[in-house]
C-alpha cells in the first residue's frame, strides 16, 4: 500500500516538490509516466514492484495526462469500471487538465463570479462543485446516440481571472478574454459555462480530425494566476462560472466577430432590468445593456421559463417592445416543449446564435442551489428538450450560470448543471452520433 500512496504523491505534487526518498521502483513508474495528473487506478493485486509500475494507466498520446482507458486519439472521461470517481485531480468531467487549448477542439473554463447578484451570493464556487459532480458523466449520451469524446478533443484548462471587488473591472477582464477567444477563431462553452467553438466545416470542406499534440512533458499553470489568457486559433471553448452578469462581455466579444447574435436564453428572469441600487451591470441586466450594444438580433431572442413576482404590473413590456418572444413557465407546463423548439429552430434559422441558461429557470425542487429561486419552473426533462432542440444550429457560444452550490447540500443542482453542460457538448456542430 506505501509504494501506491507515495505514487499518487508523487504525482500530484510538482516535480521538485521534494518528498523523501521514494522507493526506487515507484520513482522509475512516476517518470515513465511523464508525471500525469492523474492519480493511479491499479490494475493488479500484486505487492511485488513489477506490478506496482504495470499496475497503472499510461497516457493517451504523449503529454495527454489522461490515462488511456480507451484506444482513441481523443481525450475520454475515464471509465469508472477502471478507474474510481473519487481518484484524480478535479477536473470536468475528469477530462486533462491543460495551459492552452492548443491542439484541443473544445475547452472548459470557469468563470467564478458571483459579485453581480441581488439575492444570495455563492456563484463563484459553481465551477468547482460543477467540476466535482462531473465526476457521474460517461463517454456516449445514451438517448440521443452523441458521441462528442469520439469527435472532438476536449479538456479543461481552468478558470479565467475576474476582480471580486470590481464587477466593472471583471466585466473588462472577462470581455479581453474573449476577444483573444473570438479573435482566434473560436467558439465558446461556459462554466458559469460558456462554449466557443470553430467546429462547423465551411461548405465544401470536412473538417479534418488532425491536431497539433501538445509538447512532450509540457508544464500547466492555472488561468487563474495569469492576468491575460491566451487560447488557440482552432479550439472550441465551454465556460462555466458565476452570475448571469458574466454574459454582457461575453456577447460584446462575440457580436464584434459575428454581428448580433440570436438567443436562446432559458431563466426564471428575463434579465433585461435598467438599474439597482444606481448600478447599471448586475446579473439583472445584461439582456438590456446587450439590446443597448446592439449585439442581439432581438427578432431571433427567445426566452424561455420567465415566472415570478415582479416590481411592474407588465413586467415583459421591454421584452416585447424589443421583438424579444417571452415563453412563460405557464405555457410549459405538464407538456414537451419539443413543438416549441421545431418553431425556435425556424426563428433562429442559420445565423449564429448563443445559448445561455440560468440554472433558475428550473423549478428549485430539482435546483435548489441557485441564488434568485421561484417556483413553479421548469423540469430537467424539459431542459433537455430546449438543449437538444438546438441540434443543427449554428451555436457560436453558451455558458450555465447560477449555480450556488452551499443552498443545496445534496449536491443535486451542481449534479444537474454537469449534465446540462454535457447536454450542451452534444448539441455542437461537428459531434458525430452512433
Amino acid at each position: 500500500m506505501r509504494p501506491l500512496l507515495w505514487a499518487a504523491c508523487s504525482q500530484l505534487l510538482p516535480r521538485r516538490a521534494g518528498l523523501c526518498a521514494p522507493k526506487p521502483a515507484v520513482t522509475t513508474m512516476v517518470t515513465a509516466s511523464h508525471h500525469i495528473l492523474w492519480p493511479p487506478a491499479l490494475l493488479a493485486t500484486s505487492s511485488s514492484p513489477a506490478s506496482v509500475s504495470t499496475g497503472f494507466l499510461q497516457p493517451m498520446v504523449p503529454g495527454s495526462r489522461a490515462p488511456s482507458c480507451w484506444s482513441s486519439q481523443f481525450n475520454v472521461p475515464p471509465s469508472a469500471l477502471l478507474v474510481a470517481r473519487p481518484v484524480g485531480v478535479c477536473s470536468m468531467m475528469r477530462l486533462p487538465m491543460r495551459a492552452s487549448a492548443e491542439g484541443l477542439d473544445v475547452v472548459f473554463v470557469g468563470v467564478p463570479l458571483d459579485t453581480g447578484t441581488s439575492n444570495r451570493p455563492g456563484a463563484r464556487f459553481g465551477p468547482r462543485q460543477i467540476r466535482a459532480e462531473s465526476a457521474m458523466v460517461r463517454r456516449y449520451n445514451g438517448s440521443t446516440g452523441a458521441a462528442p469524446f469520439d469527435s472532438l478533443r476536449v479538456a479543461d484548462i481552468g478558470d479565467v481571472n475576474v476582480n471580486l471587488y470590481s464587477l466593472p473591472d471583471s466585466c473588462r477582464l472577462i470581455r479581453e478574454s474573449y476577444q483573444e477567444i473570438v479573435a482566434s477563431g473560436c467558439v465558446p462553452l461556459t462554466l458559469v459555462l460558456r462554449i466557443w467553438s470553430s467546429l462547423k466545416a465551411r461548405p465544401g470542406e470536412e473538417r479534418t480530425q488532425e491536431r497539433k499534440q501538445p509538447a512532450h512533458g509540457s508544464v500547466s499553470f492555472p488561468l487563474a494566476m495569469k492576468p491575460c489568457i491566451m487560447y488557440s486559433p482552432s479550439s472550441p471553448w465551454l465556460f462555466a462560472g458565476g452570475d448571469h452578469t458574466i454574459t454582457y462581455p461575453i456577447l460584446q466579444a462575440l457580436a464584434a466577430k459575428h454581428g448580433p447574435v440570436g438567443l436562446v436564453h432559458v431563466d426564471a428572469h428575463t434579465d433585461t432590468g435598467d438599474t439597482a441600487l444606481g448600478q447599471k451591470i448586475y446579473h439583472g441586466s445584461p439582456f438590456r445593456r446587450c439590446v443597448e450594444e446592439g449585439l442581439l438580433d432581438c427578432g431571433r431572442v427567445v426566452q424561455i421559463g420567465i415566472r415570478g413576482s415582479s416590481y411592474d404590473p407588465d413586467p415583459h413590456k421591454y421584452c416585447r417592445e424589443q421583438g424579444f418572444r417571452v415563453v412563460p413557465a405557464e405555457e410549459c407546463w405538464m407538456k414537451s416543449l419539443e413543438p416549441l423548439m421545431r418553431e425556435v429552430k425556424v426563428q433562429m434559422g442559420e445565423k449564429p446564435m448563443y445559448i445561455s441558461f440560468d440554472i433558475d429557470g428550473l423549478d428549485p425542487a430539482y435546483a435548489p442551489g441557485t441564488g434568485t429561486p421561484e417556483i413553479a419552473g421548469l423540469t430537467p426533462a424539459q431542459a433537455l428538450e430546449i438543449i437538444r432542440g438546438c441540434k443543427g444550429l449554428n451555436i457560436v457560444g453558451c455558458d450555465l450560470v447560477e449555480v450556488a452550490p452551499m443552498y443545496d447540500v445534496s449536491g443535486n443542482t451542481a449534479l444537474l448543471g454537469a449534465n446540462l453542460l454535457f447536454e450542451m457538448l452534444c448539441v455542437l456542430p461537428g459531434v458525430k452520433t452512433l
